[in-house]
């Protein structure tokens, strides 16, 4: 794994742990701007932490995504979740890492 790559777990999992969150994400846009969250459980608003980061990059004015990370104890990302980050990303690696860091799966 890349540096940026793992970059973007150590911020999907510091972003997890600092909410207490189910899942961390983060993403990479087309700058090297980074966007970290996690995900939102509320009564009138419910987002994967992946859809959370990429809106967070839209809302920015990414018009790209080089790669994406998510931090889970699913053994992989969500339909929904892949299709978010392709809808800004086409291309982007979606990374699927383990609570501890472990890489567990790139979704190309």
């Amino acid at each position: 794994m890349n540096p940026e790559d793992a970059k973007i777990i150590t911020l999907a999992r510091s972003a997890r742990a600092r909410a207490g969150a189910a899942e961390g994400a983060a993403v990479r846009d087309e700058t090297g701007r980074t966007y970290a969250a996690t995900t939102v459980d509320l009564p009138s608003l419910k987002l994967t932490a992946l859809q959370v980061a990429v809106a967070m990059a839209v809302s920015s004015g990414a018009e790209d995504l080089e790669a994406a990370a998510l931090v889970t104890t699913a053994d992989t990302a969500l339909p929904s979740d892949i299709a978010a980050v392709r809808d800004l990303g086409p291309k982007a690696p979606v990374l699927v890492a383990a609570t501890d860091g472990t890489l567990r799966a790139t979704l190309d």
